[in-house]
């Protein structure tokens, strides 16, 4: 019967004599797809030597890859820059189904008129989580989430509920890369079962020593996590009341997921 060894690796699959591969980096992957990002960052298109920086590449090996998407139609040369082309518009038009961000609105406005703190819809992007909506608190001090950018899954309260979602072997592959120190592993192991038993995580200062947050975790109709639903503000004003706003926020991401699984949403 097929298992794991005793750090979470899955075996060789069976019949294939291949090891089943933990998902990793790779350079031309990661190189290809910041290229689409930045370009859709930069509507009015981004240059070839800004590219070459943003990639710490050197021009022939960027060139080259700009010059494949444009020829499969994903970029589109325009007055010596790149913007998207159509066929990352057809691959944005095939997601049909209703996306959490489309159904999160109402939820994510209660939770700003109960505490005023800022209230965040994240979504797991590989090893970071991405926020996809934002709504800023009123108040003077606030924490300001930044929109459309890759953010680590630990410490952030949105990717703990990633992280505890995730499959043991990605998991641990994750901790041990970041984490150095077996003990700190076995502690947080424990931190993100106990995230995944009871529904919601907590950020305690823990990325910034003047904010804490919470999350909860958003799930498609068939079970899967598809975005992160959170509230983060100043930790003198948000810390003495942290579990009562996880509550709420756990009852909002429970609200999303069965809208979610109602109408069919998160597409594949």
């Amino acid at each position: 019967m097929a298992g794991h060894d005793g750090d979470g690796n899955a075996p060789e699959a069976q019949g294939t004599g291949l090891r089943a591969a933990t998902p990793k980096e790779h350079r031309t992957v990661t190189r290809v797809t910041t290229i689409l990002e930045t370009a859709a960052s930069a509507p009015d298109g981004i240059r070839l030597a800004a590219l070459c920086a943003v990639l710490d590449a050197p021009k022939s090996s960027v060139h080259g890859l700009v010059q494949g998407l444009v020829a499969t139609g994903y970029l589109v040369e325009r007055d010596s820059g790149y913007v998207l082309g159509p066929a990352a518009g057809a691959l944005l038009g095939a997601a049909v189904r209703p996306a959490p961000a489309d159904l999160a609105g109402p939820a994510m406005e209660r939770l700003l008129r109960e505490f005023d703190e800022t209230v965040m819809l994240g979504e797991p992007v590989g090893d970071s989580i991405v926020y996809v909506q934002v709504l800023e608190s009123t108040q003077v001090i606030r924490y300001s989430a930044p929109l459309r950018t890759r953010r680590p899954l630990y410490p952030t309260s949105t990717g703990k509920v990633a992280l505890a979602h995730r499959d043991t072997a990605r998991r641990n592959a994750y901790l041990r890369a970041r984490l150095p120190d077996e003990r700190e592993r076995a502690r947080v192991r424990e931190e993100l079962a106990a995230v995944a038993a009871e529904g919601v995580a907590f950020n305690r200062g823990e990325t910034l020593p003047d904010v804490s947050a919470t999350a909860a975790g958003v799930f498609a109709g068939d079970g899967r996590l598809v975005a992160c639903l959170a509230v983060a503000g100043p930790t003198p004003r948000i810390a003495e009341r942290l579990d009562t706003v996880a509550d709420a926020v756990r009852a909002a991401a429970a609200e999303l997921s069965a809208k979610l699984s109602r109408t069919g949403g998160a597409p594949a």
